[in-house]
């Protein structure tokens, strides 16, 4: 009798400590965190229209491939990672997830039907409920770096996330600019040609928002403000 009330008494010690482990303390944890205080309303022409963006900002996540850890390491490093993740999001609500660069650690080797696969696995990691937009930006473990970005490692990147070189995305009048860093060598490559297109493209359609130059035939913004950069690789 003694020994089933130890057993009973360890299994349910067992069991509550697991459920603490490995979903009430990712709450614990992050709900010390808080969106900041609004900033005040401006409606001058350099700075916002005054609306405000709820956006969560993470960079890294290094899914593991097919080649390179153990099994376990993987499953555990995603587990965590779909827990601090989903409960991020259920605290917080954010309006947009925008994760800079290296989504995959191996994507730039993978092949065509593992790259699928690895996009599979993303998505269910890193879901978001309808109404969250969810963005990629291109890193150098996503398609290598520069003088081994295949076309190809760049166009199915592109593909499955909706983004090019150098991509303008606009959320209640607020402009972000996502830009492969990848393609901004400088060397006249195809990549870099098409990125330098679309960045004097994007910077033509500021100018014109400001009443700057000729402005035939460019896009317009409902709304000027100035642009939030982001991109893989830090700035300095």
């Amino acid at each position: 009798m003694r020994l089933k009330r130890f057993l009973i008494k360890l299994s349910l010690n067992f069991f509550f400590l697991v459920i603490f482990c490995e979903f009430i303390f990712y709450y614990l944890v992050i709900r010390q965190c808080s969106w900041p205080e609004d900033f005040p309303q401006t409606s001058d022409n350099e700075g916002s229209s005054g609306s405000s963006l709820k956006v969560l900002l993470f960079a890294d996540p290094h899914l593991l491939g097919p080649y390179r850890g153990h099994w376990f390491d993987k499953l555990r490093r995603e587990w965590q990672m779909r827990r601090s993740f989903q409960s991020a999001i259920n605290l917080f609500h954010p309006e947009a997830v925008f994760i800079l660069g290296d989504l995959f650690d191996e994507g730039k080797w993978v092949t065509s039907s593992e790259f699928n696969d690895y996009v599979k696995r993303f998505h269910e990691i890193f879901a978001v409920p309808t109404g969250t937009q969810l963005y990629g930006v291109v890193g150098n473990h996503d398609i290598g770096f520069h003088y081994q970005a295949h076309p190809k490692l760049v166009k199915r990147f592109e593909e499955e996330f909706h983004t090019t070189g150098v991509s303008l995305i606009t959320l209640k009048d607020i402009n972000f600019i996502l830009i492969n860093s990848i393609a901004m060598e400088g060397d006249g490559c195809s990549l870099c040609a098409q990125a330098e297109m679309e960045l004097r493209n994007i910077s033509q359609i500021f100018k014109c928002a400001r009443n700057v130059g000729n402005c035939k035939d460019t896009p317009t913004l409902r709304s000027y403000s100035k642009p939030i950069l982001l991109q893989h690789y830090p700035l300095y």
